[in-house]
């Protein structure tokens, strides 16, 4: 698991460079030639293939597809400018504080 952010970041760099190429010859360039909603259709699609492998229990499966979400969340993060970097800051001020806290306090925002 040391390679984590290492691998996300590569993936991050490799996303960003094919953002702009053909997308004949690119499946990042032809998902975002298509457009955001489109994108998160695709993540949508990946996450609801993640649970049917978790309930399945196929952990070969659920790793596939657990890979296919990441991945499809990386683009569309690309496509709406939001970088890795930003993502991981905020798991970062989460950190320590309970979940049911921290949603608590969103919905109190709200």
């Amino acid at each position: 698991m040391e390679n984590t952010p290492d691998t996300l970041a590569r993936l991050e760099q490799t996303i960003a460079a094919r953002k702009g190429a053909d997308p004949a010859s690119s499946y990042v360039a032809k998902l975002h030639a298509r457009g955001v909603p489109v994108i998160a259709r695709k993540l949508g699609e990946e996450a609801v293939e993640a649970v049917v492998a978790a309930l399945a229990e196929d952990r070969q499966e659920l790793v596939g597809e657990a890979a296919d979400v990441l991945f499809h969340l990386m683009v569309l993060l690309s496509a709406k400018d939001v970088s890795l970097g930003e993502v991981l800051a905020e798991l970062d001020r989460r950190e320590g504080v309970s979940g049911l806290d921290e949603k608590a306090s969103r919905t109190e925002q709200e």
